[in-house]
């Protein structure tokens, strides 16, 4: 089952020999679709424009496919918006290989119809365009791990704290130095010379 539905062309008394193309484009009313566990939302659905070319033994599909999407930013859990412009290659056999192993990529076949489904094909092209990390913008910082604030709206202090805290710890093997110290009435660095025996 494909991400975005089913979008069935019907090639009847269409592309009946080698050579033949046929332009198809159209619109898909569909709301989200999902990438692994995420949900990603399609505000405006999906649109595609596609060449159909018989090929002899099969029809090639090419073309692309294009949606405004938006989703949970990965880092600071905001709203994060960002295009898709996949490009579909799909191939649909008229006959069943003698040897499927020959089509690395694999293949789907032409119903006796002759009807074939792009569902698959245009829903594989918006799924491998989707970036893998989704971002409200390329160097959001994140939420704090501290306090959880976002921190595209400013430093929260909690990583200052932190390096205060680790200064005045005892666990901090430069902690003795604090308690260093210095003449104030000398303002300049005197050098002790230990002269050798």
């Amino acid at each position: 089952m494909s991400c975005l539905g089913s979008v069935t062309v019907d090639l009847s008394d269409k592309l009946e020999n080698p050579g033949e193309s046929l332009p198809v484009s159209g619109h898909i009313d569909v709301d989200a679709y999902m990438v692994g566990d995420k949900e990603l939302a399609l505000p405006h659905g999906a649109n595609y424009d596609v060449v159909l070319t018989n090929a002899g033994d099969g029809i090639l599909v090419t073309g692309i496919v294009r949606a405004d999407v938006t989703g949970e930013c990965d880092r600071c859990l905001e709203t994060a918006a960002f295009e898709v412009s996949g490009e579909i290659e799909e191939y649909y056999l008229f006959e069943e290989p003698s040897d499927p192993e020959e089509y690395e990529d694999g293949f789907e076949l032409v119903s006796p119809d002759r009807v074939i489904d792009l569902g698959e094909a245009i829903s594989d092209a918006v799924v491998m365009d989707t970036p893998f990390v989704v971002l409200c913008r390329p160097d959001c910082e994140g939420l704090c791990p501290t306090c959880g604030a976002n921190l595209n709206d400013g430093d929260c202090g909690c990583e200052k704290q932190s390096e205060q805290a680790w200064v005045d710890s005892e666990e901090n093997p430069f902690a003795a130095l604090k308690a260093l110290k210095f003449d104030d009435s000398n303002d300049e660095l005197s050098l002790i010379h230990i002269s050798e025996p």
